[in-house]
């Protein structure tokens, strides 16, 4: 237990949230940027937006405890009234509403994604995208599970995951891609250098 313990406030140590705080905050803005980026679908009650690409790549550039932290805050953020959730909308409202388990996903997929980073697998291209192609998989767990509260079963996977599969390849590439500018940038760079395998 002490070991655990000592094992968790090594990485949540105070002093250095304080000097971490400006990086959350960059990255907490980046993630809400994403979710300006939404486009609602006539035949869903899921839009497209950026949020997946934020989400990915917020874990995989910064690990699971300050990874699930920066999703935490935008949670909470958009739960308090503060217009961050997708296209600009807010509330309680939207954690209970058909995309509820999208968001509630972003959270699991962050620490998930964050936990495989924190393992290593951000040394390699192919591990990389594999952790992010899980954190997808979260997320669309989560939010097809919960979509089925709102629509025919028959209709979940239509209005839940097919209409949405291109553009998480698309996001999980373009993440890949710049993922090594960003490690260098939050001090990662030395440590998990990419290696082609």
């Amino acid at each position: 237990m002490q070991t655990q313990t000592a094992t968790i406030y090594s990485l949540i140590r105070p002093a250095t949230i304080w000097k971490e705080l400006p990086l959350l905050i960059g990255f907490n803005l980046i993630l809400v940027a994403t979710s300006y980026i939404s486009i609602d679908l006539p035949f869903s009650l899921v839009p497209i937006t950026g949020q997946t690409f934020g989400v990915l790549l917020i874990a995989m550039a910064l690990g699971r405890v300050r990874g699930a932290a920066v999703i935490s805050a935008y949670l909470l953020e958009g739960i308090a009234g503060l217009p961050v959730f997708a296209g600009g909308t807010a509330g309680f409202t939207k954690i209970i509403g058909p995309t509820g388990g999208y968001l509630i996903g972003f959270l699991a997929s962050g620490y998930v994604t964050g936990w495989l980073a924190d393992k290593g697998w951000d040394k390699s291209y192919l591990k990389c995208i594999i952790a992010m192609i899980i954190g997808t998989a979260v997320i669309f767990a989560f939010g097809l599970i919960w979509l089925g509260k709102f629509v025919p079963a028959e209709s979940i996977l239509t209005m839940g995951l097919y209409p949405f599969i291109s553009g998480a390849v698309i996001k999980i590439a373009l993440a890949a891609v710049i993922l090594p500018s960003i490690w260098r940038f939050v001090g990662r760079g030395d440590k998990n250098a990419i290696e082609e395998q």
